[in-house]
């Protein structure tokens, strides 16, 4: 899976993920549809989680490899 097709798998199940949650905090849902909504929120959440770990990994490897160089910590708004 290319980097783009995992970024938009990941934004859609996030997506999907979100309805779902919307859906069961309604209450409308009969215990049959909640539990069966809830196992693919669980499902959902750990493909973004696994997504997420990835792309950890791939940040974590990228700052070993540029051993010299240091991140700094972001500061929106700069001292003037």
């Amino acid at each position: 899976m290319s980097r783009k097709t995992s970024v938009r798998h990941f934004e859609e199940n996030l997506s999907e993920l979100e309805t779902i949650v919307t859906q069961l905090e309604s209450n409308q849902l009969s215990l049959e549809e909640a539990l069966k909504a809830f196992e693919k929120g669980v499902k959902l959440s750990q493909d973004c989680q696994s997504v997420l770990t990835q792309a950890e990994q791939k940040v974590q490897i990228l700052l070993e490899t540029n051993e010299g160089e240091r991140l700094e910590n972001f500061d929106p708004e700069p001292e003037q």
